[in-house]
């Protein structure tokens, strides 16, 4: 019984199909203003690639979890973040999971039961949309940031953690004749000690798993090891972990329906 996890983000909704112990497919559409409407289109795209009339179960998860009309169920960001985590990397124990608008830091005992959790999605500041509008300011890509980033050569202070006067800060450095590459590097620093201020206040461990679309940047991923003095894992395909850790969840439901 194929089973579908859909993970609504404010920015992206993020979706997987499961069946038989093993992700088939995985499908992303921007979210934009139609939650519902986003996660039926990557429903659709999923049915049509696996060549299925319908799921078993659908589960959502994420910002928009709610406003998913046609899923049979729902599970709430944490639980979906460490199903999706620990089935990805089995001996996590730290899951940091970085969205667009919202950063998640969950400590999990040994047996994978929720410990603590901080959760900070009050303010873009730490998280994707903050090194979004960074990247604008410095007229690159989104893309760029990472790759520009890990080739910085020195240290460029940066102070600033709301957007806005961040925002005036890296065109002060612009202006001052600063390098793309160490502004980005600067960026990504004030973003991870950001987070690792939420990591040591719930206590760090080792098994630390980086989830979520933010990940994917490279020069940030590295900041935040540096920030951590540790490793950190990012799994494959990041950004799908916490559709898929609702997707465990629809096949559960799945299979009760039997």
């Amino acid at each position: 019984m194929i089973a579908v996890g859909i993970d609504s983000g404010s920015q992206n909704t993020k979706g997987v199909a499961w069946e038989d112990g093993r992700v088939l497919a995985r499908a992303i559409r921007p979210t934009a203003f139609e939650t519902n409407g986003a996660a039926a289109a990557v429903y659709r795209t999923l049915l049509a690639e696996l060549k299925k009339p319908a799921a078993a179960a659908v589960v959502s998860t994420g910002a928009g979890r709610k406003s998913i009309e046609f899923a049979d169920g729902e599970i709430n960001e944490i639980r979906s973040a460490v199903r999706g985590a620990r089935f990805a990397a089995p001996g996590a124990r730290l899951i940091i999971d970085l969205g667009a608008e919202a950063c998640r830091v969950i400590k999990l005992h040994a047996d994978g039961q929720v410990d603590s959790y901080e959760v900070n999605d009050k303010c873009a500041s730490g998280v994707g949309t903050f090194i979004e509008t960074m990247a604008r300011a410095l007229q690159v890509t989104m893309e760029d940031m990472g790759p520009l980033s890990l080739k910085s050569t020195r240290i460029v202070p940066m102070n600033a953690q709301c957007v806005v006067f961040a925002e005036s800060e890296v065109v002060s450095l612009i202006h001052q004749k600063e390098s793309k590459e160490d502004i980005a590097c600067a960026i990504h620093t004030g973003v991870s000690n950001r987070i690792n201020s939420m990591v040591r206040r719930v206590g760090i461990v080792d098994g630390i798993v980086l989830i979520g679309g933010t990940v994917l940047n490279t020069g940030l991923a590295k900041c935040l090891r540096d920030a951590f003095g540790r490793e950190a894992v990012v799994p494959e395909k990041a950004q799908y972990i916490s559709a898929l850790g609702a997707a465990l969840y629809a096949a559960e439901l799945a299979g009760g329906k039997g």
